[in-house]
């Protein structure tokens, strides 16, 4: 027999919201809005060096507002432009913030859940103006109960600290009727194991695990979720 839970705790950027596409669409406006020559190749080259600056943050080897500026001076250092990094990102984060872009079966699964009486809320290590924003722009937002974000609980995932504090804000329930729903192993998987909360790794483009963190249930597509509710 299928497991089932009452609280759902759902990651948010590539889980519920599609975060690539708001991030290629937030670099090219901002591309354009400096007068920068935009291309493929600078997105690629963006998530190549954005995505050890954010492994470092959970790591917690740089703060959150390093890590805003420090993806930018290492791009515009790459490609050879000249801008201000804290105005270019206070601007992207802006652009960000308005891309509610839903990962497929994410409004119809969050529906699922709120019909049948169950509870979602989100844990994201995200910035906290950007998801504040992105929640209101989003036609899930009736559905979500509340959200963590990271910078304002004090902690990141996968600090045991920052789950605890989201545990005392929600309602209290058996850990065993929590689930935590979230594609980056190292910081959502990892954090429900370092808490004691079943997780489930949302493993959309089927990547291999060659780490030693282990979920409890592995699924390619949000529907895959129904079997819990």
């Amino acid at each position: 027999m299928t497991k089932k839970y009452d609280i759902f705790l759902f990651d948010a950027d590539n889980t519920l919201y599609d975060f690539n596409k708001a991030e290629a669409n937030a670099l090219k406006i901002m591309f354009d809005y400096c007068g920068f020559n935009y291309t493929k190749g600078i997105l690629a080259r963006y998530r190549e060096i954005s995505a050890p600056v954010w492994d470092s943050y959970e790591k917690n080897e740089i703060s959150l507002e390093e890590l805003q500026t420090l993806r930018f001076v290492r791009l515009f250092t790459d490609i050879g432009v000249f801008h201000d990094a804290d105005d270019f990102n206070t601007r992207y984060l802006a652009e960000l913030g308005k891309g509610a872009f839903l990962i497929d079966g994410a409004l119809e699964i969050c529906r699922e859940i709120s019909a049948n009486n169950k509870q979602i809320f989100i844990i994201t290590n995200g910035i906290q103006t950007t998801q504040k924003s992105k929640i209101k722009y989003s036609p899930i937002k009736d559905y979500i109960t509340d959200f963590f974000v990271s910078e304002f609980v004090g902690h990141r995932k996968p600090e045991r600290a920052y789950f605890e504090y989201v545990l005392s804000h929600i309602p209290q329930v058996e850990k065993d009727r929590i689930l935590i729903v979230g594609d980056s192993l190292t910081a959502d998987i990892a954090g429900g194991n370092n808490t004691g909360i079943d997780t489930c790794w949302f493993n959309e483009h089927e990547c291999v695990n060659n780490t030693n963190i282990v979920p409890v249930y592995e699924i390619r597509a949000l529907s895959q979720i129904q079997r819990f509710i």
